[in-house]
């Protein structure tokens, strides 16, 4: 079956004992979302990822929010990415590349990646303040470090300028989700083999 009939859901679950997660994703989905990981703004974060991938995203995750918020949002992104990787099997047929730019006020903010199984974090992005709301603003890099290792991506990640935080990080997120939408897509070019000289991903 090729990867325009085969339906493109997964479903992960990871237990350790900092952290309890399940994560269920629809490639082919319209940008649904259930999100609950006892951090507020990154509910947000993740809502925003959904909607603008158009991937269907429901989210739980029970963490050791006593102690801080880095297990928990570390480990959210290595299930999401562990959860688009299994969606897209073999990688066959997508389109493998994508690139976006969002504006949000005064930021300007663009993601590239490459669905390759080789994966690599670039990030070039800077906040001035240490929390949006609770949560750490250096816990955006470790989410989405753990995204690219797990999702086999290529991720390159840069805000180009911009003063406020909110509308940074967010800007960050809706790039990449544009980005990997674009990526997933299935090219019918392709006729279902992967997009590399290779032969192979």
């Amino acid at each position: 079956m090729g990867p325009m009939t085969q339906e493109r859901t997964a479903t992960v679950s990871r237990t350790t004992k900092e952290t309890d997660i399940s994560v269920t994703v629809n490639l082919d989905g319209t940008g649904k979302s259930d999100i609950e990981t006892g951090i507020g703004f990154f509910d947000h974060m993740l809502e925003s990822f959904s909607k603008h991938s158009a991937i269907d995203l429901t989210v739980r995750c029970k963490g050791d929010l006593h102690i801080d918020m880095h297990h928990s949002v570390e480990d959210t992104g290595i299930v999401i990415g562990q959860a688009i990787m299994k969606a897209l099997g073999d990688f066959a047929g997508i389109t493998r590349f994508g690139h976006a730019y969002v504006p949000m006020d005064e930021t300007l903010s663009r993601t590239s990646l490459d669905l390759c199984k080789r994966p690599y974090l670039v990030w070039k992005v800077h906040f001035s303040r240490d929390k949006i709301g609770e949560m750490d603003t250096e816990l955006f890099k470790e989410f989405f470090h753990a995204l690219a290792g797990n999702g086999g991506m290529c991720l390159h990640v840069e805000n180009l300028y911009g003063e406020n935080c909110h509308h940074i990080a967010e800007s960050c997120f809706k790039a990449t989700a544009r980005a990997l939408r674009a990526a997933i897509a299935v090219d019918p070019k392709l006729g279902g083999k992967p997009a590399s000289t290779k032969g192979s991903l």
